[in-house]
């Protein structure tokens, strides 16, 4: 305030105005005050003085209420304050009792349709209704003003004419709540003018005519107006206030519905979390499981080996043995009887050894059931999760996926062992060819020896034969011969003593090359029983080694015997640990399922929690259509009020001018200061 003060002092300084005492008083008491408002009521303010606090408003607009009541304003005085007045950001202005006139009017008019804060103004005792024009442009100003709502205008001289510029002022202006023209020249005329312009406005709560000379009827029918306006902007508070309790309330339980929803989908999230630890934990525990079957399934694998390398030796023992035992059956038919009974042994060995395959299969079959079923608990699982809850539908993709891998390794296992043994059989089944085909080569060799050495014999006997022939004949000659050197003994004794000594030189010599192939045929004999007796040798050796292979076929069987225990063993324990694990896998079942019957019953609860909010959010807005049923009934009354009021207001006007038309106008006269 010691500024505006100072301010003041020092524009009257540099205008070269006598600053008035009262002013300089009053601004001193605002300061000392330290208030926003500035009261000059009773002081004569000159027109320079009103120059210099235009001024001094100008460059400081700390007041928000002024008060030039009875100032004594002139119009160049209040010109100048009006200029400044759209500055200062003022929620109270009084100019009561200046006399304000046209130039007043007009001036308060722009003031009111520039100003934005500005919610009262009095104006009493003035006379801004004497000019026609100027009041219009003050009403044009109060139509087009937006936050005023208190309005003071008694006495100032309005006319029927004025009352008609304000009502159309009125009916553009919705902000205006209390109006007062007491005292004022508006009569019947304006009165039905402002009855009419309440018609449309609904903002008036309250309207001052008294000593207007406006007939009581139109008084009453003002009256009702208001009273209407005022108890519709009761129901409008009362409405808008229980909208906003409901709005609140609605915004509470919102809050409380986001609330709960964040508690359950907190809830839900830790289930989730709980949920994804426990699938973590199968997951690690059909790792470890698939380790374990891997495992078993690489000592499966390396027993299958040891078995195909004991029946590539038994099927070598066995090849070997065959072909002794066919050299043995054409060199001793004796052991025959031996041979066949060894081959039912090693028959009866090789179906015991087939029927404990067949008992080993069976278990892994056994086995694999039970992984099946196991698998088939897994995925009755998933499925009963996915049904109860989509949340995890990740999970148990991985465990199916899981269990599909474990089914394809267990079927790429499966393959492999069978294979495996349709390699074995297929390798046997080769030894066994090869076998057979070297039985028959040494047979077709054996066979083609003998036929040579029969066929030998059988042309020493041919060569044998001949030579007797030979001889027969030489005899046979001989005695011919013979017969005819007695005939002719006398004449050719010389001859034939010739003769015959050359013939049995000649018979000496194919004596002596008999006997030379005879030594070479008893030569032949030797050597023949000489590679007979190398063969029994070898037999001998042979049936040495056969016992050898014989100890060593038993030793393998009870090799056999002692891995298939072992393997008895190791199937025993894969199978206790596979029923400790169904036992794990049962309890994580026990465990999924209380934690899907909580899910629902956080489920159930969010159910209920849902249906007794609508049920909430439905009474509200039954509550709130019977408050709009009310405010349309509220309204229709309001509205056949209205009606009646007019239907009154135009029997009372028609009678009026009837009863102004039957007797002589009389003038009334309104009180003034």
């Amino acid at each position: 305030m010691e500024d505006f003060r100072r301010i003041y002092l020092r524009l009257c300084k540099e205008g070269g105005v006598e600053p008035q005492e009262g002013v300089v008083a009053q601004l001193q008491e605002s300061r000392s005050a330290q208030g926003s408002r500035l009261d000059l009521s009773g002081l004569s303010l000159s027109a320079d003085t009103c120059s210099v606090l235009a001024k001094a408003f100008h460059k400081d607009t700390v007041f928000t209420e002024v008060s030039l009541s009875d100032c004594m304003l002139s119009e160049e005085g209040f010109y100048f304050i009006a200029q400044y007045l759209c500055v200062l950001r003022l929620c109270f202005y009084c100019s009561q009792g200046n006399n304000l006139r046209s130039s007043g009017a007009e001036v308060l008019g722009q003031f009111l349709a520039q100003n934005k804060t500005l919610h009262r103004l009095v104006l009493e005792w003035n006379a801004l209704g004497v000019w026609d024009e100027a009041f219009s442009l003050f009403c044009s100003g109060l139509a087009s003003n937006c936050v005023l709502t208190q309005l003071d205008l008694r006495n100032n001289q309005i006319n029927h004419h004025g009352a008609s510029e304000l009502a159309l002022a009125l009916k553009r202006n919705s902000t205006l709540e209390v109006l007062d023209l007491r005292w004022n020249n508006i009569g019947l005329l304006g009165g039905r003018s402002m009855l009419e312009a309440l018609q449309n406005n609904k903002s008036i709560v309250q309207l001052e005519m008294a000593g207007n000379n406006i007939p009581s009827d139109t008084l009453k029918a003002l009256e009702q107006a208001t009273g209407h306006n005022s108890d519709r902007r009761s129901t409008l508070r009362e409405s808008r206030s229980r909208t906003q309790v409901l709005s609140k309330e609605i915004q509470t339980l919102k809050e409380e519905k986001g609330r709960q929803f964040l508690s359950l989908m907190e809830t839900i999230d830790r289930q989730r979390d709980e949920m994804g630890r426990s699938s973590r934990s199968t997951s690690i525990q059909i790792g470890q499981l698939q380790e374990a079957l891997n495992e078993r399934k690489s000592a499966v694998n390396s027993l299958t080996a040891k078995l195909q390398m004991t029946e590539a030796a038994l099927a070598l023992s066995e090849q070997k043995n065959q072909n002794m035992g066919e050299l043995l059956s054409r060199l001793k038919a004796e052991k025959e009887e031996q041979r066949e009974q060894h081959s039912k042994e090693r028959k009866k060995e090789h179906e015991d050894a087939v029927l404990r395959q067949g008992k080993l299969l069976r278990d892994i079959q056994n086995l694999t059931e039970t992984n099946g079923q196991l698998k088939n608990n897994v995925e009755e699982m998933e499925r009963r999760c996915k049904s109860q809850q989509q949340l995890i539908f990740e999970l148990k993709q991985e465990l199916t996926t899981s269990t599909a891998e474990l089914k394809l390794r267990l079927a790429q296992a499966e393959d492999r062992l069978e294979s495996e043994k349709r390699r074995s059989k297929q390798a046997l089944d080769d030894m066994d060819s090869l076998r057979q085909k070297e039985v028959e080569h040494i047979n077709r060799h054996l066979e083609e020896s003998e036929r040579a050495l029969q066929d030998r014999i059988f042309k020493l006997e041919g060569q044998r034969i001949q030579l007797e022939e030979e001889l027969s004949k030489a005899k046979a000659a001989f005695v011919s011969e013979r017969a005819q050197a007695e005939e002719e003994l006398g004449r050719v004794r010389a001859q034939v003593r010739l003769e015959e000594q050359e013939h049995v030189s000649s018979l000496e010599e194919k004596l002596r090359s008999v006997r030379s192939s005879l030594q070479e045929v008893q030569l032949h004999c030797s050597q023949q029983k000489q590679t007979i007796s190398e063969l029994q040798a070898k037999n001998s050796q042979q049936s040495i080694e056969m016992d050898g292979l014989r100890r060593r076929i038993e030793e393998l069987q009870q090799e056999l015997c002692r891995k298939d225990q072992e393997k008895v063993a190791e199937v025993s324990r894969v199978r206790v640990e596979l029923q400790e694990q169904i036992g794990h896998l049962q309890a994580e079942r026990t465990a999924q399922g209380a934690l899907k019957e909580k899910i629902n019953a956080l489920e159930r609860e969010l159910k209920v929690l849902n249906s007794n909010h609508r049920e909430t959010l439905l009474d509200k807005e039954s509550e709130m259509s019977s408050m709009l049923e009310k405010l349309r009934l509220k309204e229709a009354e309001i509205h056949r009020m209205r009606e009646d009021e007019a239907n009154r207001a135009s029997y009372l006007q028609s009678a009026v001018l009837s009863y102004i038309h039957g007797s002589p106008l009389g003038h009334h006269s309104s009180p003034q200061k």
